[in-house]
């Protein structure tokens, strides 16, 4: 006997009673749930990417971290650490969020080539980046030998040569984020706003700022932990002078062949610096509300 699926009181049929309801249901109870054969190469995933942090933590001289914190050298490498991928992200934002902007809402032919070539930093080996920008702003490159002959300013080996260096391979980060925070934000709310009486700068400064204000957040952390970890174009183009271009991941790669404990204990400062970056980032929006 065919079972009723009539509400007693409509001529539609209830949702709730059809058959495949039933085993959507089933299935969500875990009919069709995980297959059992991807858990072992999961669990080997998972110990291939945890094992070589467990590895770090075990071997710190967690009783010589302060002494060696308090070396000069160790102090010098923390201290451009923290203020390059600063300059580094400031950078990035005063030329990222207008591209970001640009690259959301214009229309112009060869778009897709210029996000194309923004984002190339992103998986360009970075030594190759340094190469590239010892040709574009060294004393002799594109750019450069108009700076250094007019000005004087010549940016390979100098701190600000490092931030330059890392904002190169960095700011790909911020614009990507900012522009997917644009894209998905929209024009409704500012036609709205507009359409009330309110002028631009008023709809920038209510609007606009404030919705895109979590993916600029996100942006500017990933692109500061990238900044952070930079080795390749940093050495190749600011060099690796103690003091003054010597960043952290620069130290612990020195440190490592004569000072084995220095670069674990440097290694150890920078796995705290990334998963603190990774924690502002979890579970933060892209988009903000209006």
């Amino acid at each position: 006997m065919t079972p009723n699926l009539m509400t007693p009181d409509a001529t539609t049929p209830d949702p709730r009673r059809l058959p495949w309801r039933r085993r959507e249901r089933g299935g969500h109870r875990g009919g069709h749930g995980l297959p059992l054969w991807t858990v072992p190469p999961a669990l080997l995933g998972v110990m291939f990417l945890v094992l070589p942090l467990v590895g770090l933590l075990v071997n710190v001289p967690w009783t010589a971290v302060p002494v060696q914190l308090r070396a000069p050298d160790v102090r010098s490498a923390l201290y451009l650490s923290l203020i390059c991928p600063i300059g580094s992200t400031l950078i990035a934002i005063v030329l990222g969020v207008p591209l970001a902007w640009l690259l959301a809402r214009g229309r112009f032919p060869g778009r897709g080539l210029v996000r194309g070539l923004v984002t190339l930093p992103m998986i360009l080996p970075p030594v190759v980046g340094g190469v590239a920008l010892l040709y574009a702003f060294g004393r002799g490159g594109l750019v450069g030998r108009w700076g250094y002959r007019e000005f004087g300013i010549s940016l390979p080996y100098t701190t600000l040569g490092v931030m330059v260096a890392s904002a190169f391979v960095s700011m790909p980060f911020l614009v990507l984020a900012v522009e997917a925070g644009i894209v998905q934000t929209g024009v409704r709310y500012e036609e709205a706003a507009e359409t009330l009486g309110a002028g631009r700068l008023m709809v920038l400064r209510r609007i606009t700022l404030p919705m895109l204000a979590p993916s600029l957040g996100a942006g500017a952390t990933l692109c500061w932990a990238r900044a952070l970890g930079e080795l390749g174009a940093t050495l190749t183009f600011a060099g690796n002078l103690s003091g003054t271009t010597q960043t952290t991941p620069l130290a612990v790669f020195i440190a490592l062949q004569t000072r084995p404990q220095d670069a674990v204990v440097l290694s150890l400062v920078l796995f705290v610096l990334s998963l603190g970056a990774l924690l502002a980032l979890r579970g933060r929006r892209m988009v903000g509300n209006p």
